[in-house]
């Protein structure tokens, strides 16, 4: 799960390895892409090219909230017209969610950074991707072609790790 039954990302889900990781990741990247209910809350989100999936544009447009984001519109626009419009025609695109948005991406990914909090249970709560919990992150990973990498450690004490799943080449 992503978040709560209300749609937080509630204060145990929340560990520092992790967040390390996460904010390392989105600082090495050239575009974020992310729903309504996905926030950074970091320091360095403001100076970050964006992507904020809506319907409340019919293609593309820029965010009157912040210049660095493009508003897009999956139904009106292609991804590729929607990073035209944000500047970015090459390099490293982090999407971050929430589940919707994952799913868009699902068969494009090279790689997708599964975190894995096993101590915290969110019964009711917003899933990572459609389908869980019928099936299991990582069967859903499985079936769109992508393959687990070696596990790292974010947090022993909490058990919290981080996995890579890779697309085969």
């Amino acid at each position: 799960m992503l978040a709560d039954a209300r749609n937080v990302m509630p204060d145990e889900l929340k560990f520092e390895g992790d967040k390390a990781f996460f904010t390392n990741a989105l600082d090495c990247a050239d575009l974020i892409v992310h729903g309504r209910n996905s926030y950074e809350d970091q320091p360095n989100s403001p100076r970050r090219k964006r992507i904020f999936l809506t319907r409340k544009v019919a293609s593309t447009a820029p965010d009157p909230a912040n210049p660095k984001s493009t508003l897009w519109n999956p139904d009106g626009a292609s991804f590729e017209a929607a990073c035209h419009h944000a500047g970015v025609n090459a390099g490293t695109v982090a999407v971050i969610g929430g589940p919707g948005v994952f799913d868009m991406f699902m068969d494009r990914y090279d790689v997708f950074w599964l975190s894995v909090a096993p101590n915290v249970y969110l019964p009711g709560g917003e899933p990572c991707f459609p389908g869980v919990p019928a099936r299991s992150p990582q069967q859903i990973l499985a079936a769109h072609g992508l393959r687990a990498g070696e596990p790292q450690m974010l947090d022993p004490a909490e058990d919290v790790s981080v996995t890579p799943w890779r697309r085969d080449a």
